[in-house]
């Protein structure tokens, strides 16, 4: 007869009496194989978090540059930016994943933009026109000059 563990049961629950297995030393009692999915899983995540927030910021400036009559989104801009900053920070190691990350958040960003904006899909460059250096640049803002830059500024 099959006994759910607590693993399936009640995450959390279990996830706290592993902390205090290992802060115990209580090797033998660990439950191994999930701990190790699980901070597996962790690393995903961080670099999941990367891909999203570049997707995110790939989408809006692509809406800053093709529909510069409509630019309401510069707090997202910013907001991405320093998340992203912020994230690199705290995971270092993810750097030499930005190249990798930037090909499959570009893809993203596009289909975000075609949504958010109605334009067509070939509206926008097939490659990312962005280089990683001007998308994480807190001054860096494709296309026309705009005016909401100067007044963010006051």
């Amino acid at each position: 007869m099959f006994s759910p563990s607590l693993y399936e049961t009640d995450f959390y629950a279990w996830t706290q009496e592993q902390v205090t297995l290992l802060r115990n030393e209580q090797w033998s009692q660990i439950d191994l194989q999930n701990l190790i999915e699980e901070i597996q899983s962790l690393g995903k995540q961080q670099r999941q978090e990367l891909r999203n927030r570049l997707s995110v910021l790939i989408c809006h400036l692509l809406k800053w540059q093709y529909q510069s009559q409509h630019r309401s989104w510069l707090a997202t801009l910013r907001i991405q930016r320093l998340d992203i900053a912020e994230l690199l920070e705290d995971n270092p190691s993810l750097k030499p994943y930005l190249e990798e990350a930037l090909r499959k958040a570009y893809l993203k960003g596009v289909e975000l933009a075609v949504g958010e904006t109605d334009l067509p899909k070939r509206t926008f460059p097939v490659e990312c026109p962005y280089s990683l250096v001007e998308i994480v640049d807190y001054d860096f803002y494709p296309g026309e000059p705009s005016k909401l830059l100067d007044e963010s500024e006051q």
